[in-house]
């Protein structure tokens, strides 16, 4: 797994996209507290058309206006990102 930041993936576009064609696990690094993954879709890509998943997305979505959220220190991103 790779981290590299937003200004190297925007310098860089073609090299890391081709890391990952080639299964590479790239995370872009943006700011101090957002990250993102890089990955590839396919066709076969049905993820989000999944009822399973829906059914999951949904659930979390109440589970946040309900309340029901645990608030995580920026300084344990990283841990619990297992970096």
């Amino acid at each position: 797994m790779l981290v590299i930041s937003s200004r190297e993936f925007r310098d860089n576009q073609k090299k890391y996209l081709d890391m990952v064609d080639n299964n590479q696990h790239i995370i872009i690094q943006r700011g101090k507290d957002k990250a993102y993954v890089l990955s590839p879709v396919s066709e076969s890509d049905e993820y989000f058309m999944d009822p399973k998943v829906k059914e999951h997305v949904l659930k979390g979505i109440a589970q946040h206006k309900a309340g029901k959220t645990t608030k995580v220190d920026p300084q344990d991103f990283d841990k619990l990102l297992g970096l």
